[in-house]
């Protein structure tokens, strides 16, 4: 277990007993310069997350969106998305988180599905790149469980397919309209697979498409329900949530209830 975390990672995870950390690499809302921010570059954050027994994993910006049929989106959002990957390779990193993405209300999803296929087919995914479900958006790709359904078939449609997990966060699924105590078991039924939990409470009703992440335990969650996640889906979990109550606080009420 773990948290997404800012400056000096690795001092902040041995400071409060972090297996797991989730880190940005570059701005989240910027197109360009992205880069490791560690005095040794990525080889120095690799050498010291090693030696403290800590694992990586990279969130790709927000801004990328590779499903979307405007070309001036979706192409530098591959070129970022291969940049992250080898960045994050560089890391030694366990994997590369990025959301589903979305597209224009009048556009045809076939064609963000099948944009998926391609974006895999051209990265090469020297780390495993995580899928993230969403919270949102009329014509998004991994909001709704069909929606899920169908792009995880274009993506297994690709070479490459083998190195593509899904991360399944409860704030969105909760905010997507899923019903959380059995999301586990309606996503392992289309990937076959958690690979990462991103465990966040949510500040809005079930069904709000709001992406607000609240406190474990605070906020419009079934607590059990969160429990109840983090107990089968059986992955790594990483907190996004408000640091106002600390995360190390967050966790050790997380284990109490497992």
């Amino acid at each position: 277990m773990g948290a997404h975390v800012g400056a000096d990672p690795i001092a902040t995870a041995s400071e409060h007993g972090f297996d797991i950390v989730q880190i940005f690499v570059g701005d989240p809302q910027a197109w360009k310069g992205h880069a490791v921010d560690h005095p040794g570059g990525a080889a120095g954050l690799k050498a010291e997350a090693d030696a403290a027994g800590v694992g990586i994993y990279v969130h790709a910006p927000y801004v990328v969106n590779v499903a979307t049929t405007n070309n001036r989106l979706r192409i530098p959002s591959r070129q970022i998305l291969a940049k992250q990957v080898k960045l994050a390779t560089e890391l030694g990193a366990r994997g590369v988180i990025v959301h589903g993405g979305h597209l224009g209300g009048k556009d045809d999803p076939a064609v963000g599905f099948d944009n998926w296929r391609k974006a895999v087919e051209g990265l090469e995914l020297t780390v495993p790149l995580l899928i993230e479900n969403t919270a949102g958006g009329t014509n998004a790709m991994a909001r709704e469980l069909d929606r899920i359904a169908r792009l995880w078939d274009a993506v297994q449609a690709a070479s490459g397919s083998e190195a593509v997990g899904f991360c399944l966060d409860t704030c969105h699924a909760h905010a997507g309209g899923l019903d959380l105590p059995g999301v586990v078991d309606a996503v392992r039924a289309i990937t076959g697979r958690i690979d990462l939990v991103h465990l966040n409470d949510s500040r809005d009703a079930a069904g709000s498409g709001a992406d607000r992440h609240d406190v474990l335990g605070r906020g419009l969650i079934d607590p059990d329900a969160l429990v109840a996640v983090a107990r089968t889906a059986d992955a790594p979990i990483i907190l996004e949530t408000p640091t106002s109550t600390p995360h190390a606080d967050q966790i050790a009420w997380l284990r109490e209830r497992l």
